[in-house]
């Protein structure tokens, strides 16, 4: 049997921990961009809320349960 060359072992490590190091900072880059974007979204989307909340008040209509809305005026 051969013996193994330990500095051979070594220059083996820091081939394969480079690449692997570079892949692991990549993706930590795109979940930090995935996550930036969903909290983005997220605020988007509750404006869009309070926005359409808002106009549904100024137009008169209340909202129910359901899909169904109905004008403020027509209420029984």
């Amino acid at each position: 049997m051969a013996e193994t060359d330990p500095k051979a072992g070594q220059d083996l490590t820091s081939v394969v921990q480079t690449p692997l190091q570079q892949m692991q900072d990549k993706f930590q880059t795109t979940s930090d961009q995935i996550i930036g974007r969903i909290d983005d979204m997220s605020s988007r989307i509750d404006d869009l809320e309070k926005n359409t909340t808002d106009l549904m008040t100024q137009s008169g209509v209340e909202e129910l349960d359901g899909e169904n809305k109905i004008p403020a005026t027509q209420k029984s």
